[in-house]
């Protein structure tokens, strides 16, 4: 990793992302401590006071070697985007040497790409959502805007359809609208963890195991009083499976393969965006890195 660390350019913000359980966190956090730097996340559930354990946020050991922002200061209730997101980064661009790091492709998209200014939904449209089946809402998209979400993600047809159903215009119209990036990647470094798929899958069962002996159920017990599975909050991975464990509805060893599944198909959805957003990044080896 010491070889690695020295072929960065410690003057420019340095952009890490990766599939879960790559060990971009552990990369991030050698970086910091070899060259300086803030750690900033662009994750979108480590964002959440919640999850300490299930969205694998850093812990205060980790805390403490180097300086981190945007980490668990979204109360679990609140609603939060990459709009949101991208708002709270950009002044942190200030910071010494921003070193941000995550999984999720759509916040260093919108970084490094652009953001197009689309207006907040309104509650009555995400209800209605709520009460719109999945293909009704594909169905009203155009085939520009198809072409352009994850049509296997219920998350990205939504806000889609709440975008039309409230503006009246193809989320892919407003796309076409973006105003200029916050974060060209001509003024930035950027790296992609690349990672085989047996060795990831392998990472992230033994990781949510760890996460199960550390209290990962206790932690969605705590929410159960309150659940609900449209906050953005809830899509962590684990959370549902677990919630419908203490619900009685599967045994734990379900709610464990589930969880499980969940998040490799997760990893192979981060993998693709990887590869068609990210094709000019640099890619590095996650096995290598030890």
């Amino acid at each position: 990793m010491l070889e690695l660390i020295k072929t960065i350019d410690p003057d420019l913000p340095l952009l890490i992302a990766g599939p879960t359980a790559s060990g971009k966190s552990g990369l991030a956090l050698a970086i910091a401590e070899h060259q300086g730097g803030t750690i900033i996340n662009a994750d979108a559930l480590q964002v959440f006071a919640c999850w300490q354990l299930l969205s694998a946020r850093p812990d205060a050991a980790d805390l403490a070697r180097a300086p981190h922002l945007l980490y668990g200061h979204v109360a679990c209730d609140a609603p939060y985007s990459t709009g949101h997101w991208l708002r709270e980064v950009t002044p942190l661009l200030t910071t010494t040497r921003p070193i941000i790091v995550g999984g999720t492709g759509l916040n260093f998209t919108a970084l490094t790409e652009g953001l197009a200014d689309i207006p907040q939904t309104p509650p009555h449209i995400r209800d209605a959502a709520n009460h719109t089946a999945l293909d009704d809402m594909l169905a009203a998209l155009d085939a520009g805007t198809r072409s352009r979400i994850d049509t296997q993600n219920p998350a990205r047809i939504r806000r889609a359809w709440e975008v039309l159903t409230h503006t009246g215009r193809q989320i892919s119209d407003w796309q076409d609208d973006t105003p200029p990036p916050i974060l060209p990647m001509a003024k930035a470094t950027g790296l992609v963890l690349d990672s085989p798929k047996e060795w990831l899958n392998d990472r992230i069962a033994r990781r949510f195991d760890q996460m199960l002996d550390q209290g990962a159920l206790e932690e969605v017990r705590a929410q159960r009083h309150n659940w609900d599975p449209q906050r953005p909050s809830a899509k962590a991975i684990g959370a549902p499976e677990l919630m419908a464990h203490l619900e009685g509805q599967l045994t734990l060893s379900e709610a464990r393969e589930r969880a499980i599944i969940a998040s490799r198909q997760y990893a192979k959805r981060q993998r693709t965006w990887f590869r068609a957003r990210m094709g000019d990044w640099r890619r590095i080896d996650a096995p290598a890195l030890g």
